[in-house]
């Protein structure tokens, strides 16, 4: 598929997220289950019942591959950016970590995300969270200016990762981090899977292999670039997500199959610096 196909894709299949709550990425769908299933997805992911109850509701669609707040260490007044924000759920939660002298920037490239997104801030009473429309290979936010940038299984949807990462690195102050939440594999994928546009929407298809994606952060310019953490993607997960489901159908895939793509899918949390001096 060519990028500017792609991103139709992905921006017309998150608009109807956005408008049905209904998750992709995550094992499960939380329009199934309402606002209920949503948190049971991301407590998975790593959210204390604490953070799940703090953000407006309608925030969290239980998308997501992580918790990159909880691993960025955010202080007080710092400005934080986050990578396809969505309907806000990771920035109202980074918002109570800096506090009303921070200030928290959701970049997302679908205009009903960003809509849902302003609305719940509205609901919550966020002063200190914008969201802006725009794609995460070309952020509208200008140079040198975030102290952190955050982002949670949204990358692997951009058919330019390098790309992002180089605009990362621009925006980020000299001395600033990046942590992200995102999907990686350890081998490559059969061609009927990278050949699918369900695969791509569902955060598989789009992936690249692990020792590329540390070497596309490290080739932006960032430093110190490591894993945090790892988890492999279960297969039984795989056979309970709707999308995954689908493709399964669609490709008539065997049991076996779908074990063997599965164990090839892992969740990663990347950390990278950029340099002080620069």
């Amino acid at each position: 598929m060519r990028e500017d196909e792609t991103r139709k894709i992905v921006r017309e299949n998150y608009a109807k997220i956005a408008k049905q709550k209904s998750s992709c990425c995550a094992p499960v769908t939380s329009c199934c289950g309402g606002t209920d299933r949503a948190q049971e997805i991301s407590k998975k992911m790593g959210y204390t019942e604490e953070e799940l109850g703090t953000v407006p509701e309608g925030a969290n669609l239980g998308l997501g591959c992580g918790n990159p707040v909880a691993l960025a260490s955010l202080q007080e007044g710092e400005t934080v950016l986050d990578l396809g924000a969505g309907a806000g759920f990771d920035c109202f939660l980074a918002a109570g970590r800096v506090g009303d002298r921070g200030k928290i920037i959701g970049v997302d490239m679908t205009p009903e995300m960003v809509e849902k997104a302003r609305d719940n801030a509205r609901k919550g009473n966020y002063t200190n969270v914008e969201f802006r429309l725009g794609e995460i290979e070309n952020l509208p936010v200008g140079d040198n200016c975030v102290d952190a940038v955050i982002s949670n299984c949204v990358i692997n949807l951009s058919p330019d990762k390098k790309r992002v990462f180089v605009e990362t690195f621009r925006v980020l102050k000299p001395g600033g981090r990046l942590m992200i939440s995102d999907i990686v594999l350890l081998k490559a994928l059969p061609d009927f899977i990278k050949n699918s546009i369900q695969a791509y929407v569902g955060c598989m298809a789009g992936a690249m292999l692990k020792d590329e994606y540390l070497k596309a952060v490290g080739e932006a310019g960032f430093q110190d670039v490591k894993i945090i953490d790892e988890t492999a993607f279960p297969a039984k997960l795989m056979v309970s997500d709707p999308i995954a489901k689908e493709i399964i159908k669609k490709l008539e895939m065997e049991p076996k199959k779908v074990g063997e793509i599965a164990s090839t899918v892992m969740s990663i949390k990347v950390y990278g610096m950029k340099p002080a001096s620069i």
